[in-house]
This record gives structure tokens, C-alpha cells and sequence, in this order.
């Protein structure tokens, strides 16, 4: 295994939710796919449950079926949650750990994403010897930041 990349669902507000993740990553999205470019010819199974044949409801075609954006060697991905599937709950059972090039890229990615959110735990030298924070973000993802010079 290479790599581990983070899948996040939201209730119908992906767009949004990603777009920030661009402004505060940069790069492009390497694929962006909404509801309404599910191809005609595909069936239930292919598409999954709350897709095309599977009936999107009215007026939430153009949410997003699939999206990545690549941040370093990984890709976050996510997509919307119609609203005739179950709705997410975010809780707090997962956090995504960035691990920063520098304490400035630390600082900078940080401040960032703690923008509308909640700091737990602000940037700080720890008895470790890392240099770390941890901040829910104004979507209800947890993230803990990390910059070492250990490895």
C-alpha cells in the first residue's frame, strides 16, 4: 500500500466545502463529477444507491457525485449526500493529519483551516519534539497539523 486517501461526505454542500480546501491547499481538482453527468445507459449497480436510475431527487443534479483534489502524494475525495440517503452525522471518530515542509507552511495551512472553526489545540513546540495543533474546521473536520524535523 502506497498511500491512504481520506473520502469525505457531506449533506449537499461539497462544492462549498472543497473550494475552501482549494483556496487554503491550492492546485486544481483533478476530477470534479456532479449528479447530472451520469451517464443515461448507467444502471443501479454501476452508479450506486441515490444516483441516475436510482432517481437523484429534483433540483440536486448539479450536486457533486465525485470530487479530488490532489494535496501533496494524496487525494482528498468527497461527494454530496442526497437527501433521500442517510444523512452524515459529522462526528468525531476521524482526523486528517497533514504533515508540513516547514513551521511556516504549518502555520500558514493552519491558520487557514482554522478560519470559521474551532482550535482545540493552537500550533505549539511539543514535548516530542514536533511542532503541532489541532482544529476542527468551520465543515466539522478535525485536523492535526505536524511539522517535524525527525523525519
Amino acid at each position: 500500500m502506497k498511500v491512504v486517501n481520506p473520502y469525505l461526505n457531506f449533506n449537499g454542500n461539497t462544492e462549498e466545502v472543497f473550494n475552501f480546501y482549494k483556496s487554503v491547499f491550492g492546485g486544481e481538482f483533478a476530477m470534479l463529477m456532479r449528479f447530472k453527468d451520469i451517464p443515461a445507459e448507467a444502471t443501479q449497480d454501476q452508479a450506486g444507491e441515490g444516483c441516475a436510475d436510482a432517481g437523484v431527487p429534483a433540483g440536486e443534479e448539479n450536486g457533486i457525485m465525485h470530487i479530488a483534489l490532489p494535496i501533496g502524494s494524496s487525494i482528498l475525495m468527497g461527494t454530496d449526500v442526497t437527501s433521500n440517503m442517510p444523512q452524515v452525522d459529522h462526528g468525531n471518530g476521524i482526523s486528517l493529519t497533514l504533515s508540513a515542509e516547514s513551521r511556516e507552511e504549518a502555520d500558514r495551512v493552519f491558520n487557514a483551516l482554522a478560519e470559521g472553526g474551532k482550535i482545540q489545540m493552537p500550533m505549539q513546540d511539543m514535548f516530542w519534539g514536533d511542532y503541532y495543533g489541532m482544529l476542527t474546521d468551520k465543515f466539522g473536520i478535525q485536523w492535526m497539523m505536524n511539522y517535524s524535523t525527525q523525519w
